[in-house]
């Protein structure tokens, strides 16, 4: 089995990845840490195989987390699960030996082909013996590459998709369907059927609102993360420490 740390400062966020990770066959949580120093002390402690590392930590950056990791020589590796979207921190992060990258908000398929490449990853470097060649190597790199998700349901676009997820990342208290066509231009059937697969890709939850008549209203609520906008991780600076 494959031992993971998850590193999440948002208690929702960090429990979220918990149970993402627990679904995915071969690997297991050896403990959920919200800060860098818990992390790093962890993993003192504690045998660590993949560390699952927010960047935006309260203590500290997750660059900083990671270049403590090498230099007390801890064997970990580190997939980055971060809404920093800052080309510098994209290279501090490879200059670091991060080994995969996850933008905030992600789905779970989205962990969990990372996961499978890592796994694959370490399946092949596992083996006794030598590479044969340059070719060998690529293609034991290339395990780190995951093939995507998988195309979105007919009749459903990758822009809508984007619009939608990003009006409902900066919504704060979550948003109607209503709300969304609105901001976004779309019919509101459209908008709900956008904001359900969210919902069933674990980006999105849904939240009755109970107003002074009638059913409920169900509002759709951005799985969190605590820097000002709250869609599973989007917000906060991305400046590199």
């Amino acid at each position: 089995m494959i031992s993971v740390l998850v590193v999440e400062d948002d208690p929702v966020a960090a429990d979220a990845h918990r149970e993402y990770v627990e679904r995915v066959a071969g690997f297991t949580v050896a403990g959920v840490v919200h800060s860098g120093g818990a992390a790093v002390r962890f993993c003192e402690r504690h045998r660590v195989d993949l560390v699952l590392l927010d960047f935006y930590l309260p203590d500290t950056h997750g660059l900083a987390v990671c270049r403590a990791l090498r230099a007390m020589g801890a064997p970990v590796d580190v997939i980055a699960v971060t809404s920093a979207r800052d080309l510098s921190v994209v290279r501090g992060a490879v200059s670091a030996g991060v080994v995969q990258y996850l933008l905030k908000p992600f789905t779970f398929a989205a962990l969990r082909d990372k996961l499978a490449s890592y796994a694959r990853f370490r399946e092949r470097v596992a083996r006794p013996g030598q590479a044969s060649g340059q070719a060998d190597i690529d293609r034991v790199l290339a395990t780190l590459r995951p093939s995507g998700q998988g195309p979105l349901p007919k009749g459903m676009s990758t822009a809508t998709l984007d619009a939608v997820t990003a009006v409902l990342a900066g919504s704060g208290e979550g948003l109607s369907a209503a709300a969304v066509a609105e901001a976004t231009g779309v019919a509101r059937v459209t908008a709900r059927r956008y904001l359900e697969y969210l919902a069933d890709h674990g980006i999105a939850r849904r939240r009755p609102h109970y107003g002074t008549v009638g059913r409920p209203e169900v509002r759709y609520v951005p799985v969190g993360d605590s820097g000002g906008q709250s869609g599973d991780g989007l917000g906060r600076s991305s400046e590199t420490p």
